[in-house]
C-alpha cells in the first residue's frame, strides 16, 4: 500500500515581516522572489547572513566569542582522537584604557581594528583569531608543536609592538599586548572552558611579570620512571587472571614424606 507524501508547506515570504533581518545584512531594498523553488533559495540567503552576523565582531570583522568556543570544541574532538598539539592564545592589549582616556573611544576602535589586521596578517590561514571581548583576542593554533608555542607567541607579541597605529594623519600611536598560552590536553578530552581557563591563567601571570611578554604553560610531564612501569605492569598483570587460573600457576602444596601424627 502506498503511503500519500505529506502536501508541500509554503510560506508566503510577503506575509513575513522581514525588514529588520533585511537591514541586518545589509540588503534592504532586496525585492521578495515569487515562486516555491525561488522562495526557499531567497530564504536560505537571509538565513546564512543572519548566521554570518552572529558570528561576527561588528567593529573588527573577526571571528566572535560565539564563533571562537565552537572551534575550541571542535579542536578539541580533533585533538583527543589525533593526538596532535594544538595551542591556545589569549592576547589583552596592555593600558588599553589610557587611549580610550587620552584620545577617545573613537581612538580605541582604531586601535582594536588595526591591532586584529596584524594578527591576521601574521598567522597562517589554518589559525582562528577572534576578539574575545573588550581589548581582549584568542587564536587557535592547530597542529603546533610544544617547542614552537613560545616562538609564536612572541612572534605576535613583536608584530603588535613594532606596528604604528594612525590615528590622524598627523599622530600615530604604538600598542603592546600580553599573551598567555595553553595546550589541549593530547589523547584527552577536554571542554572549552577549561581550555579557556588555562590560557586566562598564563595571561595574568604575563600581565603580572610586567606586560608586554608571553607566558605559555609548561608542557606537562608524561614521562613514566621505571618503577613506575614496574607497578604499572604489575597491576595489569593481575587484572588478567581470575582465581582459577591463580590456582593454576601457584605452584603445588609439598608433600610430608613423614608419618602423620595422629
Amino acid at each position: 500500500m502506498n503511503k500519500t507524501a505529506p502536501p508541500s508547506t509554503f510560506v508566503d515570504l510577503n506575509e513575513l515581516q522581514l525588514d529588520t533581518a533585511l537591514a541586518l545584512v545589509g540588503q534592504p531594498h532586496m525585492t521578495l522572489p515569487v515562486g516555491g523553488g525561488a522562495g526557499t533559495q531567497y530564504l536560505q540567503c537571509l538565513i546564512d547572513g543572519l548566521c554570518d552576523l552572529s558570528l561576527t565582531d561588528p567593529l573588527t570583522g573577526l571571528p566572535n566569542r560565539r564563533y571562537m568556543r565552537q572551534a575550541l570544541d571542535g579542536e578539541i574532538d580533533r585533538v583527543s582522537r589525533s593526538g596532535e598539539a594544538a595551542l591556545l592564545l589569549m592576547l589583552d592589549i596592555d593600558h588599553f584604557k589610557r587611549i580610550n582616556d587620552s584620545h577617545g573611544h573613537h581612538a580605541g576602535d582604531q586601535v582594536l581594528q588595526s591591532v586584529a589586521r596584524t594578527l591576521q596578517s601574521c598567522l597562517r590561514p589554518m589559525d582562528t583569531v577572534a576578539r574575545y571581548g573588550g581589548e581582549e583576542f584568542a587564536i587557535i593554533l592547530p597542529a603546533c608543536q610544544f617547542g614552537f608555542g613560545k616562538v609564536v607567541a612572541e612572534r605576535v607579541r613583536r608584530a603588535i609592538e613594532s606596528t604604528p597605529i594612525a590615528l590622524s594623519p598627523h599622530q600615530s600611536v604604538h600598542v603592546t599586548i600580553s599573551i598567555g598560552g595553553a595546550f589541549t590536553m593530547q589523547w584527552i578530552r577536554s571542554t572549552a572552558q577549561l581550555w579557556i581557563e588555562r590560557a586566562d591563567t598564563q595571561l595574568y601571570i604575563a600581565k603580572d611579570s610586567g606586560r608586554n611578554c608571553v607566558s605559555i604553560e609548561e608542557q606537562p610531564d608524561s614521562t613514566v620512571s621505571a618503577e613506575e612501569k614496574d607497578e604499572l605492569l604489575g597491576m595489569l598483570t593481575g587484572c588478567f587472571y581470575n582465581d582459577a587460573d591463580a590456582k593454576t600457576l601457584s605452584p603445588a602444596p609439598e608433600h610430608s614424606t613423614g608419618s602423620a601424627a595422629h
